[in-house]
């Protein structure tokens, strides 16, 4: 399993053809108390780049866009009740869980890995 990042601090964890995606530290941060999140039905298909939900925040709102393309296998229930539990653990806190198109090993690979990604946060500050 592999975490990658894309610039709109969204990451997606792969293993195999199941990935679990959701907002990054950085975005929980920048968010400040969430307070709402908008999660897509199962059997939705995501694309690459395209907003799939939404978080809400004290501050925000904001959109969710997905890092890789595929189709929601499982929402993350307890957000709906707990939405808090991204700002506890944003990497644990998963949102959706898809199972991968073909195509997206192309997409994984464009994706900043944990390093970029702390250099593209420290440039966005």
């Amino acid at each position: 399993m592999f975490i990658k990042f894309t610039q709109k601090h969204e990451w997606v964890k792969s293993e195999g053809k199941t990935a679990y995606i959701g907002i990054s530290d950085f975005a929980q941060n920048a968010l400040g108390d969430i307070v709402f999140v908008e999660l897509p039905q199962t059997g939705a298909k995501l694309e690459s780049g395209k907003a799939f939900g939404s978080v809400e925040s004290v501050k925000a709102v904001s959109e969710i866009y997905a890092p890789v393309s595929g189709t929601v296998t499982e929402v993350n229930s307890e957000l709906e009740d707990a939405p808090e539990l991204l700002n506890a653990d944003a990497y644990e806190s998963w949102i959706v869980k898809i199972e991968l198109d073909a195509n997206s090993e192309t997409e994984l690979d464009s994706l900043m890995n944990e390093e970029e990604y702390g250099e593209f946060c420290k440039n966005e500050s």
